[in-house]
């Protein structure tokens, strides 16, 4: 069996890695539009068909937007963690991978993240933190925007870890975790005890306290860890679906 690494690259996906290529070299920002479709045409010396092909993949993989009609083509964009998200759902889903899965990943990573973060937060990443716990006091009995700030104080702590991928990972997960309706309660007594392990954690990355920071979070993910498994081992233990993934 051939192994993928030596299977010939499609014509397509050439053409998209040149086009990167190029949107690198030239300095190109998000927003900036591509040359039209003509331009490009003689450019890259392929039929339409072929350049249509390349653009739409990197479409689907959030490297552009692509306006149809007059005035429109394709548009630089950043793609998001959204891309990996849909990636990874898929990959899972194939795997038969339950959500326990994702919920180990993060049992394993962010106690590591929450000590990196306290290595290299930069003061937009305290900013955030500190505005995620504030919203998390005032909307203790509001369970969605509870949540909502919860995890915004969790990615940006894999964001504040000074690694990218630990942020798209993080971004990833959380996004087959709550995109594929996954349904855990909490009640307002535990978002209180959530609060307060949010709270050391902060404390310690603000201080800059790596050990701190590392154990706060750890000790945070084991009771989150045991809650789940004690109370929703039947959602755990769900298969990951993609295309139930919003």
């Amino acid at each position: 069996m051939m192994d993928r690494a030596d299977r010939p690259q499609k014509t397509a996906m050439i053409i998209a890695r040149r086009i990167i290529s190029d949107i690198e070299r030239e300095g190109l920002r998000p927003g900036d539009r591509l040359p039209p479709e003509r331009v490009m045409l003689e450019q890259y010396q392929v039929g339409r068909g072929t350049l249509r092909e390349s653009l739409r993949y990197l479409e689907l993989s959030g490297a552009l937007s692509i306006k149809p009609g007059p005035g429109g083509g394709p548009t630089v964009q950043k793609p998001d963690g959204s891309h990996l998200m849909t990636g990874l759902g898929l990959l899972l889903q194939f795997e038969e991978s339950p959500f326990g899965t994702i919920v180990e990943a993060r049992v394993g990573l962010e106690p590591l993240m929450a000590r990196m973060a306290a290595e290299h937060r930069t003061e937009e990443h305290r900013r955030v933190l500190a505005e995620s716990v504030r919203a998390m006091e005032e909307h203790l009995d509001d369970l969605d925007v509870f949540l909502a700030a919860n995890r915004r104080f969790h990615n940006t702590i894999a964001w504040a870890s000074g690694n990218a991928l630990y942020g798209y990972l993080v971004d990833a997960m959380d996004g087959v975790f709550v995109g594929a309706g996954v349904g855990v309660a909490y009640s307002e007594r535990l978002r209180a005890r959530v609060l307060a392990d949010d709270v050391a954690i902060l404390t310690a990355i603000a201080e800059g306290d790596p050990d701190a920071a590392e154990g706060a979070m750890r000790a945070h993910v084991a009771q989150w860890t045991a809650y789940l498994r004690d109370n929703f081992s039947g959602e755990l233990s769900r298969p990951i679906a993609w295309n139930v993934m919003r």
